[in-house]
């Protein structure tokens, strides 16, 4: 289990992490999102000991990373899978950590096959492409058999059956009773492999819940557009509970204010013929767009060149 409490981190004038609260649970795959900048990296950096909190505490399993007295075999950790010498390979760079560790080299063997990568453990990891760099990254955090699991971008880079893979083997792991703790930027990934998404702005906590509730909250914000054969009964309806409609030609409304579960249960109960019923919206995507709109620090131009934004110094 990971506990952060009350964690701060300030650069000088800087303040990258800001009172953050949260715990990532056993059985449980965590998402940590949030724009860049806002402090993941940072977080991230002081679980594992590589960052010293300027107040507050982050633990695994109870301790601080740095009171672990095997850290390998409490928690596997991938913050950055391109950190390995490029002239060792693959099946060198993984050996030398289990050493440090007493870790067999059957378990290195072992990792090397769970993660794809036997055809090419000789070969230089300067030489891996960005994907197969990933893979060697999570066989490294894999090799303790550890029970908590950090990983940064899991799936950047790899192809549509990498992504498949690690989604298998996060939700294998944590229905072992596993910890898992990953960032993403991929929101419909996370959505299909996440129970819980922590979500963050500024270096500020935003949302801690479910995907289901996060999604929830969004469908409820979100636009639904029905057609029904009884526009004004169901415009009456639907008014009823406090939502905003809107009529459009050949029966069609666009609601808001009111779920489509909602909406369809009043279509129903007041007795209205509903031929076309869905949600505009209504996604992990749409909620966290909504929740970090107004801590994102870099934005994009718009089409025209014009910037739809302004840029701000930060940390990720």
């Amino acid at each position: 289990m990971i506990q952060v409490e009350a964690l701060t981190k300030r650069y000088g004038a800087t303040t990258a992490v800001d009172g953050l609260t949260f715990t990532a649970r056993p059985g449980t795959v965590t998402g940590f999102l949030g724009p860049n900048g806002a402090g993941k990296s940072t977080t991230m950096r002081m679980i594992v000991g590589l960052e010293r909190p300027t107040s507050g505490t982050a633990t695994v399993g109870g301790r601080r990373y740095a009171d672990l007295p095997a850290p390998l075999h409490a928690v596997g950790v991938m913050l950055d899978a391109r950190s390995v010498h490029p002239g060792r390979s693959a099946f060198r760079h993984l050996l030398a950590q289990a050493r440090t560790h007493g870790v067999s080299r059957s378990r290195v063997d072992e990792v090397i096959a769970t993660t794809g990568l036997e055809s090419v453990a000789g070969r230089r990891a300067g030489t891996y492409s960005l994907g197969m760099g990933q893979r060697l990254g999570i066989a490294g955090a894999l090799l303790g058999d550890p029970e908590t699991l950090i990983l940064d971008e899991p799936v950047n880079g790899l192809d549509p059956d990498g992504v498949l893979w690690v989604r298998g083997l996060v939700r294998s792991l944590a229905s072992e009773g596993r910890t898992v703790f990953l960032s993403s930027h991929l929101m419909h990934e996370l959505s299909l492999c996440a129970d819980r998404v922590v979500v963050i702005g500024k270096g500020r906590l935003l949302a801690d819940a479910t995907v289901t509730e996060l999604v929830r909250r969004s469908e409820r914000a979100s636009t639904v557009r029905v057609r029904t054969t009884d526009p004004d009964l169901l415009t009456k309806a639907v008014v009823g509970l406090g939502a905003d409609v809107v009529p459009h030609e050949d029966g069609v409304l666009t609601v808001r204010g009111a779920s489509v579960d909602e909406v369809g249960a009043t279509a129903a109960r007041c007795g209205a013929t509903v031929l076309e019923l869905a949600t505009e919206g209504g996604s992990l995507e749409d909620a966290y767009l909504h929740l970090t709109a107004d801590a994102v620090q870099y934005r994009g131009g718009s089409p025209d060149g014009a910037a739809t934004g302004t840029s701000a110094g930060g940390v990720r």
